[in-house]
């Protein structure tokens, strides 16, 4: 398991906003779950190959850790269809959470065969499979459009350069409450630690 900070460089911005980003990415701003101390969060593109790769193993961490995955969807400007995935996501999860992740699972393991012509009926085959009926608009009123774009204005704010962009965040403040982590085999201490700042 190792994501390094190749992965899709964001060169000229996020969603054609044109990109500013210079610094490290600010993850002081990052908000811990109610009743949680320590979180993993991850900023990622459903159509990143290395978000991809990064997914399931960011499930098993936060499942045998048992800490929280909080997931911020961060579409590229190169990405063709990941945004109206997310929505599809979003809609799922409104849903069941628990059916939410599962169709990001779904878009990920698919995801060198969906393209934007055929997402649609890829979420549609994914709906009758789990007996539903996917509405004609799943997001009449914009709700989750403007989620996902709260998404892509949180990333640019705390100034990412890249995905999958994933932190550890803990009660600590300014520094002390994020480490970012390009290496998941260093997951596991960077929790502990997070847990119990006395850990060297």
């Amino acid at each position: 398991m190792h994501i390094t900070r190749s992965a899709l460089l964001i060169a000229i911005g996020i969603l054609g906003f044109g990109s500013n980003a210079s610094a490290a990415a600010d993850g002081s701003q990052l908000e811990l779950p109610r009743g949680s101390d320590v979180a993993i969060v991850v900023f990622e593109s459903l159509e990143a190959p290395d978000c991809a790769a990064a997914h399931p193993d960011l499930l098993e961490i936060a499942r045998t850790s048992k800490v929280p995955l909080v997931v911020h969807d961060y579409p590229t400007s190169h990405d063709t269809w990941a945004f109206p995935a997310a929505i599809l996501t979003r809609y799922f999860d409104s849903l069941s959470p628990p059916l939410g992740s599962e169709f990001r699972g779904f878009v990920f393991q698919y995801q060198s065969r969906i393209t934007g012509n055929n997402l649609r009926a890829a979420a549609e085959r994914f709906a009758v499979d789990h007996k539903l009926m996917l509405p004609p608009e799943v997001d009449a009123e914009g709700r989750l459009k403007a989620q996902m774009q709260a998404d892509v204005d949180f990333g640019k704010r705390i100034r990412l350069e890249y995905v999958p962009s994933i932190f550890v965040i803990g009660r600590g403040t300014g520094a002390a409450h994020f480490v970012e982590v390009s290496d998941l085999r260093t997951m596991g201490a960077v929790i502990a630690k997070m847990s119990d700042p006395r850990i060297k």
